[in-house]
């Protein structure tokens, strides 16, 4: 793993990955977490893809600037007091939602977000991040992105029971 790895620029990642279902599988940070809720899909969708709703249930996070929420669609948001500028992959509804994002101007995620109805009305959420960016390894590991997605998956469960 190199520590100035950059990946591909935003458009590609945009483009060759998150529009495709895929993460940066090269990418210094790559992390996939899943919950299975007692919740039927549409719910979770209903939730998940609200993200003015986010702050309200998800602690850390304060939508700065969003519009329509569809493909190509970009939206500004702050996680944890960290300003990103994101823009939307992928939204099939009760299904997927993802976004490529950029922050500090050097750092490029691409966030997968998918939903599988279960028997009996439960769903799985599986959340899945790539992170690249020039030395971010020193400060940001894998460990820490899945702490993150799993605080989040069990935000989203609460926000959505």
């Amino acid at each position: 793993m190199s520590l100035l790895y950059s990946g591909p620029s935003l458009a590609v990642l945009h483009e060759e990955y998150a529009a495709r279902g895929r993460v940066d599988p090269a990418a210094q940070v790559v992390s996939s977490s899943h919950l299975v809720v007692d919740v039927a899909v549409d719910r979770v969708w209903e939730v998940m893809a609200d993200l003015r709703t986010w702050p309200s249930w998800a602690s850390g996070i304060r939508i700065t600037e969003l519009g329509a929420v569809r493909p190509g669609a970009s939206f500004r948001w702050r996680l944890n007091g960290m300003p990103l500028r994101s823009r939307f992959a992928v939204i099939e509804p009760l299904r997927e939602l993802t976004w490529t994002g950029v922050f500090l101007g050097l750092y490029r995620a691409v966030d997968r977000h998918v939903l599988e109805p279960l028997e009996d009305g439960r769903t799985r959420i599986t959340v899945e991040e790539s992170l690249a960016g020039p030395l971010l390894p020193l400060f940001y590991r894998e460990h820490m992105l899945r702490a993150n997605h799993e605080r989040w998956l069990a935000n989203l469960a609460r926000a959505a029971a």
